[in-house]
């Protein structure tokens, strides 16, 4: 009875990450479309985040329904509530990186209505970077892989220094000519909807990190780790 048990559990929990999985890649796709779309002011793009929006929303309710009832199961080992505590805030951070997608797709059809209007040129390497802490974290997810999960940690900075670098861009091109306001004030929108994005990837990665590891890293925490470690690797020699 307790070995049909435990294979019943397993069971629910491989059920659990795959729909995380699920999520995560549909997520991934509709953040690249709304990337796509926003460099090359492409409508259709945009039009087809807005119809993947249902479907993310839907999938988080069904992993919260599914992660809640494994916990109400209980007699579970820390591991495995690890893994359900995480699935939770993962797929919180997922959902609004859906809704930013959407956000920077309307950003998209917005600067596709003002004409041949120059792009900032850190805008591109900006998407390119978050694209990369995306495809990053979901294989951290995927395959449980802390030295992916790292790697996303060290990339958020780079991201807000674009950031930035696109926001003084566009300050100084406003002060050049005034009738640029509009479409600039879209670009900084953008450009704080990729920020929030890769904020949200990098949620996801100390959420790894805590599911695998039960590492704390948030709040700089892993910083406090890593100096304790040098500190008593010192204290030793």
């Amino acid at each position: 009875m307790a070995a049909t048990k435990v294979s019943t559990e397993g069971v629910f929990q491989a059920v659990l990450l795959n729909y995380l999985v699920s999520q995560a890649r549909t997520v991934e796709g509709s953040v690249n479309r709304a990337l796509g779309a926003l460099l090359g002011r492409d409508e259709r793009l945009a039009s087809e985040v807005f119809l993947t929006e249902p479907r993310i929303n839907e999938l988080e309710i069904v992993i919260d329904e599914h992660a809640i009832r494994l916990l109400r199961a209980g007699n579970l080992a820390d591991a495995d509530v690890r893994l359900i505590v995480a699935t939770l805030k993962i797929n919180n951070d997922l959902e609004r990186m859906g809704d930013l997608a959407v956000n920077v797709a309307e950003r998209a059809i917005s600067l596709s209505t003002m004409g041949n209007v120059e792009t900032p040129a850190e805008l591109e390497p900006m998407t390119a970077a978050v694209r990369a802490m995306i495809s990053k974290c979901l294989g951290a997810l995927i395959y449980q892989n802390v030295d992916l999960a790292t790697q996303v940690l060290e990339s958020d900075d780079a991201v807000d220094q674009y950031r930035d670098r696109v926001f003084e861009a566009l300050l100084s091109g406003i002060a050049e000519n005034s009738s640029l306001a509009a479409p600039s004030l879209q670009f900084v929108l953008a450009s704080r909807h990729l920020e929030r994005i890769a904020d949200h990837a990098t949620n996801i990665a100390e959420d790894v990190l805590f599911w695998v590891r039960g590492l704390e890293v948030r709040h700089g925490r892993a910083r406090q780790l890593e100096a304790r470690a040098e500190n008593a690797v010192v204290a030793g020699a």
